[in-house]
């Protein structure tokens, strides 16, 4: 099983544990980015996980590439050029009070790259999945171009294509979003998404229910993926299902609909250590379960069972075994101590 996935890795600054921006004078220096937690979930399960991007040939964009190959993420078809590395700043929420996430990515390598970058029917060469997020084309008219170009030589070659929505405001309007990924929606066989980016991406909200209400109303996201479905010919819609009580403290789960059945996961209580990268954990596992041939209920129940673990883990990888998610999976949530 080959994957590829294509983005941005930034450079994350983060202060210690849950203190506030400059509350002492030590931040903490890792890496992540959307397509990139996904390949690095993947390579941990065992999958030939292939990450593209383009990166400067200095010292830090060297710091980003080895830490994806510290997992085993094949990284030779990353472009070296560009001046700078996008850094995104992370307070990290407790309680009731929110997580803050604060974007310098402006001018960063892959924002400046152009099409003649990437040579894709060289880098689907022997893929089987391709993966994407909304985040990759709000980087600019130039980025919507490059996917574009990614999806119709994965399409060429037979590579399965998914694209996480992953709607982000600070990045693009609803409008540029809309007409994006309108463009790019119809060579994706399956969409991940979450009832927010379904309304904000492309206007579709649950029929007759509210989903904001607190709790999670079935038919509504049945509505929400159906639409979906329906609109772009999606072989399969995943939406994941988060209750946020507080910033310390969610209840997960999600739903995976396949044109004929929605499956819907068991919710898992979460105390979060740090919730970022929880929906590319939930895509990976996705990933990995609809390659090895998983039924949609067993594949959606990994997905959320593999999410849920990185909600435990600190940093934007998810740092899970295949054994791991499904002792979870079956039930086994206890915590207790492995001896």
């Amino acid at each position: 099983m080959r994957v590829v996935t294509f983005g941005e890795i930034m450079l994350r600054l983060a202060p210690n544990g849950y203190y506030r921006f400059f509350q002492n004078d030590q931040m903490q220096a890792t890496f992540g980015g959307g397509e990139a937690n996904v390949a690095v979930s993947l390579a941990n399960f065992g999958v030939d996980a292939a990450y593209v991007t383009k990166l400067p040939a200095h010292a830090i964009g060297q710091g980003a590439v080895d830490a994806l190959r510290a997992f085993g993420v094949d990284t030779s078809k990353i472009v070296r050029g560009g001046e700078r590395v996008g850094i995104y700043y992370l307070e990290k929420g407790a309680s009731q009070r929110g997580s803050v996430c604060i974007y310098d990515r402006a001018g960063s390598a892959i924002q400046k790259a152009q099409p003649s970058d990437f040579e894709w029917d060289a880098i689907f060469e022997g893929a089987d999945w391709f993966h994407f997020t909304g985040i990759t084309p709000a980087l600019g008219e130039n980025l919507v171009e490059i996917c574009e170009q990614a999806c119709k030589a994965a399409k060429a070659k037979g590579v399965k294509i998914s694209c996480d929505l992953n709607y982000r405001g600070k990045l693009w309007t609803r409008e540029q979003a809309r007409a994006a990924m309108t463009r790019l929606c119809q060579y994706v066989d399956v969409c991940i998404s979450n009832e927010e980016d379904a309304k904000d991406v492309f206007g579709i909200e649950a029929e007759n229910t509210d989903i904001y209400g607190g709790k999670l109303n079935h038919e509504g996201y049945k509505s929400v993926a159906k639409q979906l479905a329906d609109k772009f010919d999606f072989e399969k819609v995943a939406i994941t299902l988060r209750t946020s009580i507080s910033a310390s403290d969610n209840d997960w789960a999600g739903m995976l609909y396949d044109g004929e059945n929605y499956c819907f996961s068991k919710s898992y209580s979460l105390h979060i250590v740090d919730r970022v990268g929880g929906g590319d954990s939930f895509g990976a596992g996705l990933i990995y379960a609809l390659l090895t041939g998983k039924d949609s209920q067993s594949a959606v129940e990994f997905a959320v069972a593999a999410s849920a673990l990185k909600h435990s883990i600190e940093g934007d990888f998810n740092r899970v075994s295949v054994a791991e998610v499904e002792k979870l999976a079956s039930g086994d949530g206890s915590g207790r101590v492995q001896r």
